[in-house]
């Protein structure tokens, strides 16, 4: 079982992904609901790290960084800098304030100096606004965003035809890495007995509004 589909499974067993009807933001009724903050204990944020180290390397993306946008990119970055130490890739790892910081050291940036080539960590892109501001943070530092990797790619449109991940991607000129994405989903529910109806309507899911 390749990495992306053990990450579904995982997310099964820790009830972050459900299989119902469930409204999105958006209005629409979707069949499945992820919710990256049922990683909440030492053990599975432990292993969502690990996960997320997993989508990077695989990706062949060079980075000299961890960058995560307050506030569920923190654990994020923290968490995936651990796991790449734990693989011999020892990396600086920084995160923003929501506001500014006007006693001791100051400023919006916490943890080390953005410098390089800087992997945006995030849970989800919906409206591509956390992506948006950690892109100019990071250029204003004078450094470089090198990809931004998140948990789940619905893999729909947004308010065009492209996907939330396609946005973000086509305006800042970087990739957006998934650790898993919906297609993974259905791969893991395709080799499992019983999932027809599951997988009926993901697939009329995606026939509406698919990207």
């Amino acid at each position: 079982m390749s990495f992306r589909q053990e990450f579904v499974a995982f997310a099964i067993a820790q009830n972050a992904l459900r299989f119902g009807e469930f409204k999105t933001k958006a209005g629409r009724l979707s069949p499945y609901f992820f919710n990256s903050g049922l990683f909440n204990d030492g053990a599975s944020m432990g292993k969502l790290a690990a996960f997320y180290a997993d989508a990077a390397l695989d990706s062949g993306v060079g980075f000299d960084m961890i960058f995560g946008p307050a506030y569920k990119g923190i654990t994020l970055a923290a968490g995936m800098a651990i796991k790449l130490a734990e693989r011999g890739r020892n990396v600086p790892f920084a995160f923003n304030r929501k506001e500014a910081k006007e006693h001791g050291e100051g400023g919006l940036i916490v943890g080390a100096p953005l410098a390089g080539r800087v992997l945006i960590v995030d849970d989800v892109i919906s409206a591509g606004t956390s992506v948006r501001e950690s892109v100019a943070m990071i250029r204003d530092a004078g450094a470089t965003p090198a990809a931004v990797v998140i948990s789940l790619d619905r893999q729909e449109r947004g308010l065009g035809e492209l996907s939330a991940a396609q946005e973000v991607s086509q305006q800042h000129g970087i990739p957006v890495i998934a650790v898993a994405t919906l297609s993974d989903i259905v791969a893991f529910l395709s080799a499992k007995e019983g999932e027809a109806d599951k997988l009926a309507k993901i697939a009329a899911y995606r026939a509406q509004y698919g990207c």
